[in-house]
This record gives structure tokens, C-alpha cells and sequence, in this order.
């Protein structure tokens, strides 16, 4: 069973009848192959029907980074095949139809399993949120907006209390105000959220340690070409669910959406299964989970056409056009099955929906633009204080205790957020808060101006949290909340630092949204104060007249909540579309694609690397970033090994080796593979065969091929010689061997060998001079390079 949880075929899966029915089969000495590998006069080629009983040719190993030429061709031979079968039977015309329908039959299933999971975890993590600080005596299961919904003794002023909804403090000591109702409830909200952290970091500690974190980072890697077995699993997928609500209703500053993205991608995963064309071939295995992750922001924002962006533009590696179809039927299927689950009952696939119905005037840009430096500068600052932060974990004893870390924060945050309104709510509630455009029904402290003049005489007796269409001064309540909204500013921007990384689930969008939100709307409100009191500036002349409605703070604050989000993550395209689709507004496109860019423009000055990129590397995950320029001069033979004081390099001859002295070439060394020369004194190179394959091989042909013994020549070559009398039958595995590797030569400049694996996805290059090998470049060699030029440590690249 494999670190997926799926029955496998091992290496020693061939039984005693599979031997005979080989031998059966085969001739003995398995004599007269032809060139593409088949037998010659009728023979069987053992490795096909070694492979089709899922021996483990052709597969690849943990930690090791797949051929996307070979998985290509493969799928190429694979579809040749299909086309050349369909025309001699109804059957094979129909196996030719289901095998066209497969892809859509599978993006259909991971649009639904992740919508419904999606919706689940909103009514989940609603509910449990909730109840930190109180539960409904009609039903434990509700949470305080559906207890309430029903409610016939609900006043306009007070619309979320209701006699159904009872506080801790209520149920304990029967008081709801005063100071021991205050403490009872501080003392329950923080039991809670150390419970919640303390059960999501066992979960994850004791069965999927693969479901701490956001994800993208590896998802990103594992996208490019990397295996990371058991990241996709599904225990993976189980305990990330349950653990990203327990991790989001502890109330810690993080949030689900980027996890969404792993649970999408671990869907796909398990339901390529399902399918022999997915299961077999890890580079169409890869287009399904770039489709995957589209459909994990679309459930996360409700936003298909940005989950889409998001997937082309952020985390995949290999993006044909087949793919974006079909990322967009998936994201589509996604977000249908979530708006009809309905989790927070309004319609709505995000808690933050908002409409905007005021335009903003062109010197609002000025404002906007300062929003995207804010964006800027606080992405290069958190980056480099996370990463710091996440260094030091790793290097001292802070990272060998990571349940008491999380307990520690979880304390902290808790203790530090019930206080003040604004931090004692979730992520998702504070930002719908924030993008809030005040009407005459909202009763929220944001809203609270006081009465509105014109001309000199009070505008009549409008009622303290009510508002009209119009600037008005702010009201005791709008002071409260700013100082209060400065406040968990300060509070969200430090304790984001330390928890992005712990080892929970932990996303990244949310608490950088509400950092550029309550920025956003800080500003906002200065900005409509100055308009009030000093609508005859010049600047307003002309576009703010008294009495007239021309600041929208929520406005300000979704802007700034997509400058941080920007300057965090170095979004741009998918970004602006996402916000668009969040707001439902066309005409500020622009505005937002302002604050977008010039947060991307500051963040990149001041640091390359956005989020994932940066925890991408200090992992060491082999990940060839594609938007890095390699800009020096040095050529294939600076880079390539063996070195000047290396050993030489270690290769098979075509037909001088036996089986005793391959397999000790391979006990002897830890290559992933090795290249196949004619002679060790020519070196000209014939063509590269994969350690894996040889091993299994190997293997397979001394317990199913009569006569494989020890000093049992092994062959790569067409024909098979004639073996002098009494002398063992040779072992022919020309069936593994690449005839066609990419090879370069020693002065090819380094920035094209760089390009040449960035766009073939290579796992290895050789270098020849005139026909001759010299050496081998891997992919880790570039990393290296890449590293050392870069003035970094070259041994951060810890996976081969």
C-alpha cells in the first residue's frame, strides 16, 4: 500500500503463475528484438507485460522529479494506439469515446467533491467560531445567525441577540453585562480557540503531517514536476479538511482559502485513480491538478474565471489550452455545487460580497496609489519577517516542540483579540465588515456619523447608526472604531508574522486581505472626513459638492485589501479578476489594477520573491522558478559533474557489463540514472537508462527468465549476440533504454541549458564534446548554480 492509501503492485508483485505464464510466452533467450523493442517471429517483449502488471517500470521514485519528454511520449504512443484501434471494433470505437470523455467525467468529480467539502467547511467553521462564545438552546448545531433567523423578539438596534442565543456568561452565572459576564466570556473564548488549536495540531502531528500549511508552495513544486508522495493522499485530504476548521475557528490569524487548494488538488489526485490514463502518467496527472487548483479558488472566492487566472498565472508549471478548458468546466461544476449547498445563507459564495454603486473620480487615484505602496512595502516586510521567523524555527529548538508553538500563539492571540471587536471576529467577517458600504440598516459602529447639515440647518432627526446617501461627519462611534480599527492593524501585521507556517493549516489570503482592508478603510474614512469639512479645497472642487455622497471607504478598504494581498503574494491578472468577481463591479477595474500594479512594482523592488516562492526555497524544494532570469555567463561545462576532482563518471556500456556488475553499480552509487556508452574507451554515447528501471528489471528477469544468473551479460543493443556454448542467456534491456536524450555541448552557454529545462522540464542533460560524453547536468546541478551565483548557500538544496 502506498503513502496514498492505494493498493499497488511492488516490485516483487509477480507471482509463481505470472513467472510460467511468461516462460510460456517467451523464448528463452528472448533473441531477435527489433528496434522499437517488440520480438521479432511472434515473441512477447517481456517488459510490456512485466509493465502492464504494474511492476513499477517506468514509475518514478519519493523525492524525485518525473521526464516530462518521456511522460509526453508516452501519452503520445498511448493515443497512437487508441486512434489505430478504433476503426476494427464497436468496442474499441467506444473504449476510444470513454477514454476522450474521461477528462471531463473527472473534472466533473473534482468540481463536486470540492464544492461540497468547500461548504462544509464554511458551515463548520461558521458554527464552531460561534460557539467561542455562546450556543443555541433550540439546537447545539445552529450557529448565531441561523439561531436567530426565526426569531420574533429581535429588535432593528440589536438584531443579533435573541432569546434562542445564549452567552457563556448567561448559561454560567445569568448575567449577560457586567464584569464577571466580561470574564466568563473572555475566559470561554479562550478555552475554545486553545482547544481548537491545541486538536488541529495533534490531528496533524499523529496522521498527516503533509496537512500543515497553505500548500501552494508544494502544490507549485509537485506542479513543475517534483513527487512528493502522500502530499495528495487521502489522509491528506481528511485530516486537512477536519484540522482547517478547527485551525480557522481557534480564531489564529490565517485563513482557508489557500488551503482549499491543497483539498482541491488532493480530490483530483485520488480521482485520477480512477482512470488508467491519469494513474499511469504523472504529467497528465499534473493538467489535472492545474485544473485542481483552479477549482480550489473558485470555492475559496467564489470566483471561476479568477481560479482559473489564478492556476495559469500563480501555480502551474505545464498550462496547455485543453487544460484551461477544462480548469474552467471544473471551476465552473465547483461553484455551481457550492451556491446550491448555500453555506452562509445569502445567495453569496463568500461571506464578503459587496456591491459599490458610487463612481470614483479620477484624483481618488492618488489615494488608491498610496494604497498599493502601503500593499507593497507590508508584502517585502512580512516575506522577509516570515521567513526569518520561519529560519529560526527550523535552526533551534523552536521547531522540535510545534504543539506547544501552536498553543503559545493560539494563547497570545486569543488573549490579545477579545478586547477589541475587530480581532475578536474572523478574518472573513472583519474584511465583510470593512468592505461594508454604510446604508440606512446597518447598525455597525463604522456606520455611526452624526446628523447630516445642509445649508446651515440639521437635515432632520436621523437616529444615531443611521445614515443617508451622502458625506456626513463621523459620530462617536466611526472615532471608536478607527482607533480600535488601528489597533488590529498593528496587532494583524505582528501576530501574521508567526503564525503563517505553523504546523496547522494555515492560508495566506485572508489575514493579508484584512491588513489592507483596515488599512484601506482607515484611509477611507480620512478621506471622506476631509471632503466633509473641506469640500471647498480645489482638489474636491467640482466632483464632491456639500451634501454629495463621493467617498466610498469600503472602496478604499477592498483596494487595500488586494494592494496586500498583491504585495504578499505578486498576483496581479487573477487578482484584479478575483476582486472584480468579489464585488461585482466593473467600474473599478481600474482602480483596482492600479493598486495592483503599483503594490507588485514597490514589493519587487524591495524583494523578487513573493510568498511561496520564498518558502518554496527555504524548503529546497527543486523548483525552477519561471519568472527568474538567469543573466551570467558561464557554460555547461562550468556546471556539469564530474568535476576536475570528482571520480569519473559512472556509466553502463552497451554490451560489456554482466548482472553481477550492474547491480553492484548500483549498490555501489545513489544516481537516479545512468548514461549508456558504446565502450568505456569511445564514450560515445548510445542513450540513458533510468536506476528504477534497471533495479526492477533486474529483478523481474532473474525470478521469471530462465538462465539469469550473475555473470549473465547484460545488453542494450539491437540484436542479440551469439552467446558461445554452455555460457548463460544474455539479458537484453534495450526495452528501458532512452535512445533519444537531450544532449548539449560543453560550451553551450548555461542561460540556454537553463531555458532548455525550464521548457522541457528535464530531469538530466548530457554534455558531449564531438560525439563523446563528458558529463551530466541534473536538474539539482542548475539549482545550485542558480544558488551560488545568487551569492546563496548552493546546499539549501536539500531533495535529489
Amino acid at each position: 500500500v502506498d503513502s496514498m492509501g492505494f493498493m499497488l503492485t511492488t516490485e516483487n508483485s509477480v507471482d509463481a503463475t505470472g513467472c510460467r505464464f511468461l516462460r510460456a510466452l517467451l523464448p528463452s533467450d528472448l533473441a531477435g528484438r527489433s528496434k522499437g523493442g517488440q520480438a521479432q517471429n511472434g515473441s512477447v517483449d517481456v517488459l510490456d507485460l512485466l509493465q502492464g502488471w504494474g511492476s513499477g517500470v517506468g514509475t518514478y521514485d519519493d523525492f524525485n522529479t518525473i521526464d516530462w519528454v518521456r511522460e509526453k511520449s508516452k501519452d503520445r504512443d498511448r493515443h497512437r494506439e487508441i486512434s489505430r484501434k478504433r476503426r476494427q471494433s464497436i468496442t474499441a470505437l467506444l473504449l476510444s469515446v470513454s477514454d476522450a470523455f474521461s477528462g471531463w467525467l473527472l473534472m466533473l468529480l473534482i468540481g463536486l467533491m470540492s464544492g461540497a467539502l468547500a461548504g462544509g467547511i464554511d458551515i463548520a467553521a461558521h458554527w464552531l467560531t460561534d460557539l467561542k462564545e455562546g450556543v443555541c438552546l433550540n439546537g447545539f448545531w445552529f450557529n448565531h445567525e441561523h439561531c436567530c433567523w426565526n426569531s420574533k423578539e429581535t429588535t432593528f438596534q440589536e438584531r443579533h441577540r435573541c432569546p434562542q442565543w445564549k452567552s457563556w456568561a448567561e448559561l454560567t452565572v445569568g448575567v449577560t453585562e457586567g464584569a464577571s459576564a466580561y470574564v466568563v466570556n473572555y475566559l470561554m473564548y479562550v478555552i475554545w480557540a486553545l482547544l481548537f488549536s491545541f486538536l488541529a495540531v495533534f490531528l496533524v502531528r499523529a496522521f498527516a503531517p503533509y496537512a500543515c500549511g497553505s500548500g501552494i508552495p508544494e502544490i507549485k513544486t509537485i506542479l513543475s514536476g517534483f513527487i512528493i508522495r502522500g502530499y495528495l493522499g487521502k489522509w491528506t485530504l481528511v485530516i486537512k479538511t477536519i484540522t482547517l476548521v478547527l485551525a480557522v475557528a481557534s480564531g489564529l490569524s490565517l485563513g482557508k482559502e489557500g488551503p482549499l487548494v491543497h483539498v482541491a488538488c488532493c480530490c483530483g489526485n485520488i480521482f485520477c485513480h480512477l482512470f488508467t490514463k491519469y494513474r499511469k502518467n504523472e504529467a497528465k496527472r499534473r493538467e489535472v491538478l492545474s485544473a485542481a487548483s483552479a477549482v480550489g479558488v473558485s470555492v475559496a472566492f467564489g470566483a471561476p474565471i479568477g481560479g482559473v487566472l489564478f492556476s495559469l498565472e500563480e501555480v502551474s508549471y505545464y498550462f496547455p489550452l485543453k487544460t484551461l478548458w477544462r480548469s474552467f468546466f471544473a471551476a465552473l461544476v465547483a461553484a455551481f455545487t457550492l451556491r446550491s449547498i448555500n453555506p452562509f445563507g445569502n445567495s453569496r459564495l463568500v461571506l464578503f460580497y459587496v456591491e459599490f454603486h458610487t463612481p470614483w473620480h479620477l484624483l481618488e487615484l492618488f489615494p488608491f496609489v498610496l494604497l498599493g505602496i502601503f500593499g507593497g512595502l507590508w508584502g517585502a516586510l512580512f516575506i522577509r519577517a516570515n521567513i526569518a521567523w520561519c529560519r529560526r524555527r527550523k535552526a533551534t529548538r523552536l521547531g522540535r516542540y510545534p504543539v506547544l508553538e501552536v498553543a503559545v500563539v493560539s494563547l497570545a492571540t486569543a488573549v490579545l483579540a477579545f478586547p477589541n471587536d475587530y480581532t475578536r471576529m474572523s478574518g472573513s467577517e472583519l474584511i465583510s465588515e470593512l468592505f461594508n458600504d454604510c446604508s440606512l440598516l446597518d447598525s455597525s459602529k463604522l456606520c455611526d456619523y452624526g446628523p447630516l447639515a445642509k445649508g446651515g440647518e440639521p437635515a432632520g432627526n436621523l437616529s444615531e447608526g443611521t445614515v443617508g446617501q451622502a458625506e456626513r461627519p463621523a459620530g462617536p462611534g466611526v472615532y471608536t472604531a478607527v482607533w480600535q480599527l488601528a489597533m488590529a492593524l498593528l496587532f494583524k501585521m505582528a501576530i501574521t508574522v508567526v503564525t503563517f507556517g505553523m504546523k496547522v493549516p494555515s492560508g495566506l489570503f485572508i489575514p493579508s486581505m484584512a491588513v489592507g482592508a483596515v488599512a484601506g478603510r482607515l484611509l477611507g474614512i480620512g478621506m471622506e472626513q476631509l471632503a466633509y469639512y473641506h469640500h471647498d479645497w480645489d482638489m474636491f472642487h467640482g466632483w464632491c459638492s456639500p451634501g454629495a455622497h463621493c467617498i466610498t471607504p469600503g472602496l478604499y478598504a477592498m483596494l487595500g485589501a488586494a494592494a496586500c494581498l498583491g504585495g504578499v503574494t505578486r498576483m496581479t491578472v487573477s487578482l484584479v479578476v478575483i476582486m472584480f468577481e468579489l464585488t461585482g463591479g466593473l467600474e473599478y477595474i481600474v482602480p483596482l489594477m492600479a493598486a495592483v500594479m503599483t503594490s507588485k512594482w514597490v514589493a519587487d523592488a524591495l524583494g523578487r520573491e513573493g510568498i511561496y516562492e520564498a518558502h518554496i526555497r527555504l524548503n529546497g524544494y527543486p523548483f525552477l522558478e519561471p519568472k527568474e532570469e538567469f543573466v551570467h555567463k558561464t557554460l555547461a561545462t562550468d556546471v556539469m559533474r564530474p568535476r576536475r576532482s570528482d571520480p569519473p563518471l559512472s556509466v553502463v556500456t552497451q554490451d560489456g557489463m554482466t548482472v553481477e556488475e550492474l547491480e553492484g553499480l548500483i549498490s555501489d552509487t545513489s544516481y537516479s540514472g545512468f548514461p549508456v556508452v558504446v565502450s568505456p574507451e569511445s564514450h560515445r554515447l548510445v542513450g540513458f537508462v533510468l536506476r528504477r528501471d534497471l533495479v526492477i528489471s533486474i529483478d523481474n528477469a532473474r525470478r521469471c527468465q530462465e538462465g539469469i544468473v550473475g555473470v549473465s551479460r547484460v545488453i542494450f543493443t539491437e540484436h542479440t549476440p551469439v552467446e558461445a556454448q554452455g555460457a548463460p542467456p544474455p539479458l537484453n534491456l534495450r526495452a528501458i533504454l532512452d535512445l533519444s536524450p537531450l544532449a548539449i555541448t560543453d560550451h553551450t552557454p548555461m542561460e540556454i541549458t537553463v531555458d532548455i529545462f525550464r521548457k522541457l522540464g528535464l530531469r538530466q542533460c548530457l554534455v558531449t564534446q564531438n560525439g563523446r560524453l563528458l558529463g551530466i547536468i541534473t536538474k539539482k546541478d542548475i539549482l545550485k548554480h542558480m544558488a551560488q551565483m545568487a551569492n546563496r548557500d548552493p546546499d539549501s538544496i536539500l531533495f535529489n
